[in-house]
């Protein structure tokens, strides 16, 4: 008959990730799909599976210090897994864990393998891709108060707030971006997609500023005839499509980065933080570059060049991530987030209303298989927080035979990805007082800088919207530093993998800010105060630049770590939506926080801001924005002493995965505990 077909090299990787994932608890659909048809195509394949579940098994279960023993396939003895050859556990152990255990997979659909996708092979053209996305959106944020004024003969104050509510606009669209890529499109789709979206806004706004029946002819002297509804109505779509790209590609950017290293393998975890910093380095490189040489071009060569180049510089980033394809690991949509959240309110609610209540964790719901009820996500274990949503995991009487309705039943895992978003709520309100902070480096900085000196150089005259550099080459030089020596030396002290937690770097950013603001203030008045104001350097404003941008560094990385750990796998892009769409929520606010203290303080002709900035009090104003960090501060840190994650201890920012397995036969289970660094310091 000629013996066995031997089996190949693929279909024993697919062996050997089916036996983990068996283990773990954390097998999929697809994996069993194409276990199947491994199993139809090789006669050898029962036997090899046998040994590699048993190695998998004894390399992935801890056994409390005791030797496991398993029925043997020959007359009904046992074989002790201690007894197995080193040489298959040592072929196991070099072979078979290359390959991804977090559900990813590679572009042909295969279980993604580490030796050839994912890691810092993949993650550069992703950083490369955000360096010229955030070149692209800053060219044109600095510039268009700027194009609205001069070009379109807008006031200043309409000009400035069209463009606020247009950054609040971009950001708050983050949501509807991380909707689709979580539940129909996947990350890197989404990107693509929302990518062009993106491109095409930037094509039409290019044509705005070149095109002479697209804008009011030039203007000499005021009063300006103001731009036609035509006009209006064209620029303003170029704009809505720049924003709904930003919103479409900023959720999914770093969600998808973070794919690229398996959480599972030690030596990846260190480098998907890691990954985070680079990543925010990647961003202030981009904004680097659009508000200096962007700039420089547009004052240069006029408005078409200054559009034009960052539209060619967007679709150079679309062929950079397109360029890596073959490199990504990717994970699959899960369907609506929403909708599952909805589903655990209405069946929590139904169940009360009938008077059901919880009772010990055996009586909820949950599924009898290794993957849990949302596909391609793991089974979570139930906690404690939040009993009222256990309710929805209740089977009563009318649920007893058709557990398949999730709007009457809901399983364990469903509740608990629901409790992880409301989890993080309360962290992710207390830093929105942070984005007031930030929503000033594009206005009152800037305004500031206008009416000082800024000559560098007998010919060279910095521009007033390159201004933020100040804050930008902070970020770039801090990151290096923070990553290089920061972490390792706060590590020896805490024992924290990172040096800091992610509730602990937020709270330094926060606590930066507030002396940030006092910075600004206490500049403000020795400017305003000074019998000649336009004397005074710009260099003056440097120190408040440059404790914001410290402020950033630690707030919005500690932000992008935290958000992707405590998410669930079904949730990530939504968490990562999160906190970008509070820096929308911060330019809203501001603008509604100037308006109030305008009225409250007597109007732009007696107030504390002014039409003339000579004449303002914006050191008041200042001093305002200090006080709410200041008690924003202090609620923050009630609210991360007070915090439990998904592993139940307070204060952390950490994730432990706990599964549960069954061993089939003896019907004994095997409880696998993953418990994060706890270690915390004290604010």
């Amino acid at each position: 008959m000629g013996g066995p077909t031997p089996m190949k090299d693929e279909d024993r990787d697919h062996w050997r990730w089916f036996a983990l994932k068996r283990w773990d608890g954390k097998g999929d659909r697809t994996g069993s799909v194409g276990l199947r048809k491994i199993r139809k195509r090789t006669t050898e394949g029962l036997a090899q599976w046998y040994v590699i579940s048993t190695l998998a098994l004894r390399s992935r279960v801890r056994l409390m210090g005791k030797s496991f023993v398993e029925p043997s396939s020959k007359g009904g003895g046992f074989v002790d897994l201690k007894q197995l050859s080193s040489k298959e556990g040592n072929s196991f152990s070099s072979e078979s864990m290359t390959l991804a255990s977090n559900g990813c997979v590679d572009f042909r659909g295969r279980i993604a393998d580490k030796r050839t996708t994912g890691g810092w092979q993949a993650s550069p053209f992703i950083i490369v891709n955000e360096v010229a996305e955030r070149l692209a959106f800053f060219a044109v944020a600095v510039n268009m108060v700027a194009y609205l004024v001069f070009e379109m003969h807008q006031s200043l104050p309409n000009a400035a707030t069209h463009v606020t509510d247009w950054i609040g606009a971009a950001y708050v669209l983050t949501i509807l971006g991380a909707f689709l890529a979580d539940a129909y499109l996947g990350r890197f789709l989404t990107i693509i997609i929302f990518s062009c979206v993106y491109s095409v806004g930037m094509v039409l706004l290019t044509l705005s500023a070149s095109i002479d029946s697209l804008r009011p002819p030039l203007c000499l002297k005021r009063p300006c005839p103001p731009a036609t509804d035509r006009q209006i109505y064209f620029l303003y779509g170029a704009l809505a499509l720049i924003a709904l790209g930003t919103g479409g590609i900023k959720p999914c950017v770093s969600s998808f980065g973070a794919d690229q290293f398996d959480e599972a393998d030690e030596t990846e975890i260190p480098k998907k933080y890691s990954f985070f910093n680079w990543f925010f380095f990647a961003i202030n490189m981009g904004a680097l570059l659009g508000i200096t040489l962007m700039v420089y071009i547009q004052q240069e060569k006029g408005w078409t060049w200054g559009f034009a180049v960052p539209t060619v510089v967007m679709f150079c980033s679309i062929l950079m991530l397109a360029a890596g394809f073959s490199k990504y690991r990717y994970k699959k949509p899960m369907g609506s987030v929403f909708t599952r959240f909805v589903q655990v309110i209405v069946a929590s609610l139904k169940n009360h209303m009938r008077g059901i209540k919880v009772g010990g964790h055996g009586d909820l719901f949950e599924v009898r298989t290794n993957e849990s009820d949302i596909l391609g996500a793991c089974k979570l274990s139930h906690t404690s927080q939040y009993r009222f949503l256990d309710k929805a995991a209740v089977i009563g009487d009318t649920e007893a035979s058709d557990t398949t309705n999730r709007w009457r039943v809901c399983t364990v895992t469903q509740v608990e990805e629901f409790k992880c978003f409301i989890r993080v709520l309360p962290v992710w309100a207390s830093t929105i007082a942070l984005s007031l902070s930030f929503a000033q480096l594009s206005t009152f900085f800037i305004s500031q800088a206008t009416i000082m000196d800024r000559q560098l150089a007998p010919n060279f005259l910095i521009p007033s919207g390159s201004v933020p550099v100040f804050a930008a080459l902070n970020a770039l030089i801090l990151v290096p530093l923070y990553e290089k020596i920061l972490v390792p030396l706060l590590r020896r002290h805490t024992g924290h993998c990172r040096g800091l937690t992610s509730l602990q770097r937020m709270g330094v950013g926060l606590f930066i800010s507030i002396f940030a603001l006092a910075s600004a203030a206490l500049v403000e008045k020795k400017r305003r105060q000074d019998p000649n104001p336009k004397t005074v350097g710009v260099f003056w404003l440097f120190p408040q630049f440059f404790l914001i941008g410290s402020a950033e560094v630690f707030t919005y990385v500690g932000q992008l770590e935290f958000f992707y750990d405590e998410a669930t796998d079904g949730t990530r892009s939504i968490s990562s939506a999160m906190f970008l769409c509070e820096i929308g929520i911060g330019s809203w606010l501001s603008t509604a926080l100037v308006k109030i203290i305008e009225r409250a303080t007597g109007g732009v002709e007696k107030g504390w801001l002014r039409s003339s900035l000579n004449g303002s009090k914006l050191d008041y104003f200042y001093w305002v924005l200090a006080g709410i960090n200041g008690v924003n501060f202090v609620v923050y840190v009630w609210v991360a002493m007070r915090y439990k994650g998904r592993d139940g201890a307070r204060g952390s920012g950490t994730v432990r995965d706990e599964s549960m397995v069954e061993l089939g036969g003896n019907g004994g289970v095997i409880r696998r505990e993953d418990e994060g660094e706890l270690k915390s310091l004290v604010f």
